[in-house]
């Protein structure tokens, strides 16, 4: 095991250079990518949204108010003399006793299965949706939403809600911000880097549901926007001074969902966001268009008019552009919301800090200095215990930080105070191999083998103990990082790391340099 071929000592120093060239731009003004820090040792916006699950089960409600409608007016239709939501039910009145029974019928098909499968995980059927309460004195029905439902309800919103942030946040060019649920309606929002938390605010809490209504300019708003409008119509605030109200029709000529693509761009020298709607979404959108030239439709963005143009001709290409009193960027963040699409609910900030770098340069100065105390602690120790071999065992040491180093700079990961730990746990691992192959080599030599024979069998024994120690901690890390969040991950992509290069350095690196060696000097008795 003491041989190598060229090749062998070409590709470990390949990888050997390869991470010191990634790790250089830390330590030197060499151009090039440095560690990402995060949140607690650069500074930045620490946010916690919690998420209106009640506004969420209310349009729920909302929603099977309309689907028992339209029920009981298929053929035969049923009359009700009552059908709105009261508190958390829907509430029907049934015009005519005899009535009842169908009506009750019909509204049974309003209770789903909860979930995507017909089955519970103990094997029964799912939980439904929807619960029924009939009182045919009153001829009413009475459907509130199950607590099974309620808690649907609340992990896909929370889940949906945690998707559309994380597409917002990565779209500024954030590097590993930490968007995690926190207990049962919030989430928490660290992004390192970004000082400013209302940008974040105003990003990540807008709501972003976009529809094109069609303006009816027949109806008159009055200067404060109570104008009395007709069934169908809605006066709705405009996001222009000079024409502050504006009278839109309900019906959406199309919505947001329908888009596949928004981007800021220039039109004219002023920043305009340009979009593109699927096929679906094209052919309303020119059909309704080509029906309506030379009126007004009115681009709205969580109930607010952001743009109001004249139609001047048939937009049939499915994009175009909205125009209004942009900066570059307004208009980028704009165009970042779309592209993200719709939170499921409302935000509301609940926690709200900035972390400042002075913190985060204490931090990192403390762990500086922990890590180069285990570095000298570790280093005086193998050259008591092991002498020449111990010289060895320090250079691999020294390159394993360098390529730790090195790979987190070359993968972009981000380096939190605990992945610090993770470095400081990682010095002190990466000795363990060698440890553990010098004790092996010592005990082959007292038993009077040669020295080249007692490294060889030092090295070829402790290569399994060795593999199973790391590979169940690589195991750990796995888990750390699949199951954690934020530093909790930063710890597993250090610890991760750390493991597979102190592998690479405690066993190749140093096995390569006692070969050159013992090959160099031929000694007679091993000082070890």
């Amino acid at each position: 095991m003491l041989y190598f071929a060229n090749w062998k000592i070409g590709l470990i120093l390949a990888v050997s250079l390869l991470g010191i060239w990634f790790a250089a731009p830390n330590f030197s003004p060499v151009p090039g990518q440095t560690v990402n820090l995060g949140l607690d040792l650069q500074g930045g916006s620490h946010l916690v949204f919690e998420v209106d699950l009640p506004g969420v089960a209310a349009e729920r409600l909302t929603g099977l108010s309309s689907e028992a409608n339209v029920l009981l007016r298929q053929q035969p239709a049923i009359p009700t003399a009552a059908n709105a939501v009261i508190g958390e039910e829907v509430v029907i009145r049934v015009a005519r006793a005899d009535d009842m029974e169908e009506a009750y019928t019909r509204l049974q098909s309003l209770s789903r299965p909860v979930g995507d499968g017909s089955l519970s995980l103990t094997g029964g059927l799912a939980p439904r949706s929807a619960a029924f309460v009939r009182d045919d004195e009153e001829r009413t029905i009475r459907i509130a939403l199950t607590d099974a439902a309620l808690i649907d309800i609340r992990d896909r919103t929370i889940a949906q809600s945690i998707e559309v942030i994380r597409r917002r946040v990565d779209a500024t060019g954030t590097t590993e911000p930490t968007i995690a649920r926190q207990g049962d309606e919030r989430i928490l929002v660290q992004v390192p880097g970004e000082s400013d938390p209302s940008r974040i605010i105003e990003l990540v809490g807008t709501t972003a549901r976009m529809t094109f209504h069609l303006v009816r300019a027949d109806v008159a708003v009055g200067a404060d926007g109570q104008g009395r409008a007709p069934p169908g119509v809605r006066i709705i605030q405009q996001d222009d001074l000079s024409e502050p109200y504006i009278a839109v029709e309900r019906r959406a000529m199309v919505s947001g969902e329908n888009l596949t693509y928004a981007g800021s761009t220039f039109q004219e020298g002023q920043p305009v966001v340009e979009f593109r709607f699927d096929t679906t979404g094209a052919a309303a959108f020119g059909r309704v268009t080509s029906q309506n030239v030379g009126r007004r439709f009115a681009v709205v963005l969580d109930d607010v008019v952001i743009s109001s143009p004249v139609i001047l001709s048939p937009i049939l290409g499915g994009s175009g552009v909205i125009q209004g009193n942009f900066t570059f960027e307004s208009a980028y963040d704009l165009a970042v919301l779309l592209q993200a699409g719709a939170l499921p609910a409302e935000l509301t900030v609940v926690e709200q800090r900035s972390v400042g770098p002075g913190l985060g340069q204490d931090s990192i100065n403390k762990g500086t200095i922990a890590v180069i105390i285990g570095f000298i602690g570790v280093i005086i120790f193998m050259l008591a215990a092991y002498s020449m071999f111990g010289i060895f065992s320090n250079i691999a040491l020294l390159l394993n930080v360098t390529l730790i180093l090195g790979a987190l700079s070359g993968l972009q990961a981000t380096l939190t105070l605990p992945g610090i730990a993770g470095i400081i746990l990682t010095i002190g691992m990466a000795v363990d191999a060698n440890v553990l192959i010098y004790e092996r080599i010592r005990e082959e030599s007292r038993n009077g083998r040669t020295p080249a024979n007692a490294i060889e069998k030092g090295y070829s024994e402790a290569l399994s103990a060795i593999l199973d120690a790391n590979i169940t901690t690589l195991i750990a890390a796995g888990v750390l990082y699949m199951l954690g969040a934020g530093p909790v991950r930063g710890f597993a992509v250090t610890l991760g790391i750390g493991i597979i290069t102190s592998v690479f350095t405690a066993f190749v690196v140093s096995r390569l340099l006692v070969a050159m060696w013992v090959k160099g000097l031929k000694p007679k008795k091993l000082p070890i």
